[in-house]
């Protein structure tokens, strides 16, 4: 089968690799329709994320028709559609049992988070979904049949990007009246925005210094923005035109913030692991009492982490992988009654075998791109 392979810092290719079996007896085989690259992925790419063997098949947010199942393999059978939650649970480990399914204690030897497909030896080892064919483990637990009178790309993003944008703004406590800042107009920071709105602020502040991105923001979702690139102190001049600071601030960047000339410096010498800027606009832009969470990916420790003026403050800060089995459900009734749609956020459809030039899109930020659809 084909697949797209990580070969290298900045370099993946499209392999010809071995195809997907099934391991175990609660595996179930997709035949994958549709994939798409996570802004996550690009720390893959950039060689943030440890133990990436050459070869290993990337990719999280992948749907399909199964194709084959284990025999212990109940809740699904050859023939359905279905969407696959990028963190892989086992179901009946503690963890999983009290809601936390990105935490399993079951799904990852090499690490004490839980397994997400397609992410490295570090987070389980499975091989991703940016494939024609997909193994999925623990077929009872993951997988969710989607409607057939939905089309893909109503569903795709329940794979990852809109539980986890659902969960950062419940995370955050986001309610009617709210003022919220949203650092980042990527496709999770545009979907953090729609669930703002849903959930009733008042006020949505969108961050970005991508021209494109927020007028993205502007047109579809209505909000106020503001070009970091702009502003000397971004942060303090959210403060003041919110009068104190937003209610909730949530950071949709993670590791992709720029970095200062100190920062780039630090990096060089392998003092940090990527930029804390985003966090230091959220502990400037958020008010006395509020809240900032978090659902951009970071990875090693911070020096100079802004500790005191969350302490001083009484910043709560909120964070983590977002346990995504706990919102599929819920979010994909409110697609059925057309009560919300992301397929906005989808500027480029390409197939599978043209992964390489997709990445190259997505991680330089060409041609306005915003989300790549890819189609085996």
């Amino acid at each position: 089968m084909k697949a797209i392979t990580y070969q290298g810092v900045n370099h993946v290719e499209v392999k010809n690799v071995e195809d997907s079996t099934i391991m175990k007896d609660d595996d179930i085989i997709i035949k994958v329709t549709s994939t798409t690259i996570c802004g996550s992925d690009l720390h893959l790419l950039r060689g943030r994320i440890p133990k990436m063997p050459k070869g290993f098949i990337i990719g999280h947010e992948a749907m399909g028709v199964v194709e084959e199942v284990g025999s212990d393999v109940k809740k699904v059978r050859k023939g359905d559609r279905v969407i696959v939650p990028f963190p892989v649970a086992c179901g009946y480990c503690w963890y999983c049992m009290h809601g936390l399914w990105s935490q399993c204690d079951n799904s990852n030897d090499h690490g004490e988070i839980g397994g997400i497909l397609g992410y490295s030896e570090l987070m389980g080892g499975y091989d991703g979904g940016q494939a024609e064919y997909l193994r999925v483990p623990y077929a009872n637990v993951g997988p969710r049949i989607v409607p057939e009178n939905l089309t893909d790309e109503q569903v795709l993003f329940l794979t990852d990007i809109l539980p986890t944008s659902y969960w950062g703004v419940e995370n955050g406590g986001v309610k009617r009246g709210d003022t919220v800042v949203v650092l980042g107009c990527g496709p999770v920071g545009l979907l953090t925005q729609k669930w703002a709105a849903l959930m009733g602020a008042d006020r949505i502040i969108a961050v970005d210094n991508l021209n494109y991105r927020l007028e993205h923001a502007q047109k579809f979702n209505k909000v106020e923005v503001v070009n970091f690139d702009n502003y000397d102190n971004t942060g303090e001049y959210i403060k003041e035109i919110t009068h104190g600071g937003a209610d909730v601030v949530i950071d949709c960047v993670g590791m992709d913030g720029e970095m200062s000339s100190v920062e780039k410096l630090e990096t060089l010498l392998k003092i940090q692991g990527g930029s804390k800027s985003a966090l230091e606009i959220a502990s400037q832009a958020v008010r006395k009492g509020g809240t900032i969470s978090v659902v951009g990916v970071y990875g090693a420790r911070y020096n100079n982490f802004p500790f005191g003026d969350f302490f001083s403050r009484n910043v709560t800060l909120k964070m983590g992988q977002c346990p995504a089995h706990s919102y599929i459900d819920r979010i994909l009734d409110m697609i059925v009654k057309n009560e919300f749609d992301a397929t906005d956020i989808i500027t480029h459809r390409m197939s599978l075998t043209e992964g390489e030039k997709a990445y190259e899109l997505f991680d330089q930020k060409l041609d306005n791109c915003i989300k790549v659809v890819l189609k085996p």
